[in-house]
């Protein structure tokens, strides 16, 4: 996208598609000093990491992991399976995320790598992230909400689609003011409906304990954990982990707000070896709790498996489990929101959306552009009645993405051996990883098929907003003024990045560039205190 009305002049003459210095405001521009805040400690980041996978998953893709495993034994199998297969995952992102410290997570590490369109997740990732991966998984996660908090309100059917949608809207509003609001806000918010969410889950995990106590494991025993309801396939079991990765999507959200995470060489891998180990654990356990007081066809008979479950043991006190399952999927909404406003954030400071989504407030540090874009993005997706099939596609595209930032990894090795790395893990976890979900995509050639369709969308966008630098005059005018209004509605400025970035600097030989360390200034206003612990 062409540069707004106050980006620099230089900008367009070394870097055509967004540089190094696209973060530094022109003189007069009233940004001095102004970046994104370092106030993510390390319970923080724990908090969004769990937060962000821990949401309508759980409650929700027991009953496909099950179905398409066949047996209780194998379905518990494929959850830890995932559980593994995601820490893989995070912990190539790790190596990642402090070899290449930046916002915006795997969106920024292919460009720093590949550059251009030969990145593939270029402008493709934000074209479909922007489009349809953030809106609709947001949409579906305040759906949930909804859903969740009328249903007792309606006891004998269903509640109006009006009233789901109204109160979704209401969820998604109050959130994008509290990240608008203060990064500080915001991430408390989702401590609270973490800590929420976990023990709502402890629980139904101490139910099962209870449960396994009075001896009631009959489908645990292993006799019976692995006597088959259907005949197993390989092609059914391939879409059991794809069911278990839908309960573990959010594991690399924490690479989104990087620069904005108090002393990221430590508190990144931390916050993986914590988190992704306490949601394998708790994924299994509930699973476990599920089991003991249902069985297999039960379970597969239920779209709200949390609530038959508490209906089945808590008798009056059932009402917790739509309260439980509400309070995860709100923490999940506001997880979302805070670090897919940062990838537009991250974008737009390439040069690959308009220039008025890398902005920031002048006083609270917040991207208040990218959060409303993100916000009003998730509320158009409110008015479409049918997303799940869309979901599917959507599952394929993330998968394929990581694949492409993984494979990234691997040639960051060969071409840049030299460059530090503060976290150095062994190359058999990405080829791991790679040929895990490779094999499994393998297994689906119509939603291949369909997600490379939609991926391939982002080309013409590529080369429209990205490739093509001369563009009508009135054109760029539209946007300068277009931009201009927005920065005087929004009171932002761009934000003043600290030395230089380190998006060039892996596609260039000389020694000094190969520092791919990204910093950003720290900023103080009324409200900032001293970052967590």
């Amino acid at each position: 996208m062409e540069k707004g009305a106050r980006h620099r002049n230089n900008t367009e003459k070394s870097h055509p598609g967004g540089s190094k210095s696209d973060t530094t405001p022109e003189s007069g521009s009233g940004g001095g000093g102004v970046a994104l805040k370092k106030e993510i400690g390390l319970v923080s980041a724990c908090g969004i990491i769990v937060g962000n996978i821990i949401g309508s998953g759980i409650f929700v893709s027991p009953k496909g992991v099950l179905e398409n495993a066949g047996s209780v034994g194998l379905a518990l199998i494929v959850w830890i399976v995932t559980g593994l297969i995601t820490a893989v995952g995070a912990l190539c992102y790790a190596e990642l995320g402090v070899t290449i410290p930046k916002s915006g997570g795997d969106y920024s590490y292919v460009k720093d790598i590949f550059g251009g369109l030969a990145g593939a997740e270029d402008p493709q990732r934000l074209w479909i992230a922007v489009l349809v991966i953030y809106p609709t998984n947001q949409a579906v996660i305040a759906l949930t909400f909804s859903n969740y908090v009328l249903q007792p309100l309606f006891p004998t059917c269903f509640p109006p689609e009006s009233g789901l949608r109204l109160l979704a809207a209401i969820c998604l509003l109050l959130l994008t003011w509290v990240n608008c609001s203060s990064v500080r806000w915001a991430t408390r918010v989702q401590d609270i409906f973490t800590a929420g969410k976990l023990l709502a889950l402890a629980l139904i995990i101490i139910m099962g304990v209870v449960q396994i106590c009075k001896g009631e494991y009959f489908w645990l025993e292993p006799k019976n954990a692995f006597e088959n309801f259907q005949e197993p396939n390989i092609g059914l079991i391939a879409l059991a982990f794809l069911q278990g990765s839908f309960a573990y999507g959010g594991w690399n959200f924490l690479n989104y707000v990087t620069e904005e995470l108090v002393d990221p060489y430590k508190n990144l891998p931390r916050a993986i070896f914590i988190s992704i180990p306490l949601v394998t654990f708790v994924y299994v356990f509930a699973n476990v709790a599920y089991v003991t007081a249902m069985s297999p066809q039960e379970l597969l008979a239920s779209n709200a498996v949390a609530v038959t479950f508490g209906e089945k043991l808590l008798g009056v006190m059932a009402w917790i489990m739509p309260i439980s399952v509400a309070l995860s999927t709100f923490g999940g909404v506001n997880g979302s929101l805070f670090t897919s406003s940062r990838l537009f954030f991250a974008g737009a400071r390439e040069g690959h959306l308009p220039s008025v989504l890398a902005m920031i407030h002048v006083k609270r540090c917040t991207p208040i552009p990218a959060l409303l874009f993100t916000c009003i993005s998730t509320l158009l997706m409110l008015v479409t009645s049918d997303m799940y099939t869309l979901i599917n596609y959507v599952g394929f595209i993330n998968y394929l993405f990581y694949g492409v930032t993984i494979a990234g990894q691997i040639v960051l090795r060969w071409k840049k051996p030299d460059i530090p790395r503060p976290i150095k893990i062994n190359l058999l976890f990405p080829i791991i990883y790679l040929l895990f979900w490779g094999v499994l995509l393998l297994w689906e050639p119509v939603v291949c098929g369909t997600g490379l369709a939609i991926m391939l969308t982002g080309v013409p966008v590529y080369f429209l907003g990205v490739y093509w630098q001369h563009k009508p005059k009135c054109f760029n005018n539209f946007i300068e003024l277009l931009t201009l209004v927005s920065q005087k509605m929004c009171v932002v400025v761009y934000p003043e990045v600290e030395g230089g970035s380190g998006t060039e600097e892996l596609n260039e030989d000389t020694e000094e560039q190969r520092q791919p360390i990204y910093q950003p200034t720290a900023c103080k206003d009324k409200d900032s205190e001293q970052p967590q612990p």
